[in-house]
């Protein structure tokens, strides 16, 4: 029962920021690898960011790559998204992803094995 919890969401105005942050339970985050994605009403989940396990590569969408820092604490068991510059269009349920092999940062959301609850991210116009 490998569970995820997102939190950090909330109501910003544009320009500003949040860090959101991804709980994973059972000490084992240091062998996964984890992603962000978010979900606007009517539009499908798109990944926004993703750290691999091994050597802490990063991605990142390519309109999040200047605002957006993903890392990882594995102390914490607890992976981050920074996110600065917030957009109206960065509104959107935000959730985090793990993937079993850690080797594996993909932005297909299909690949992945554990999922969060989501949290809600609204940046007023």
């Amino acid at each position: 029962q490998v569970q995820l919890a997102e939190s950090g969401g909330g109501l910003v105005q544009p320009g500003g920021s949040l860090r959101l942050s991804c709980a994973v339970s059972e000490s084992t985050l240091n062998v996964f690898a984890i992603a962000w994605f978010r979900q606007a009403p009517g539009k499908e989940r798109e990944a926004v960011s993703c750290i691999r396990s091994s050597n802490d590569n990063t991605y990142y969408k390519d309109s999040a790559k200047d605002r957006f820092t993903i890392s990882r604490d594995n102390a914490k068991n607890t992976v981050y998204l920074q996110m600065n510059s917030l957009k109206p269009e960065d509104t959107a349920a935000y959730y985090c992803a793990a993937e079993v092999d850690g080797s594996i940062c993909s932005f297909n959301p299909h690949i992945y094995d554990f999922w969060g609850q989501g949290t809600q991210v609204t940046v007023s116009s």
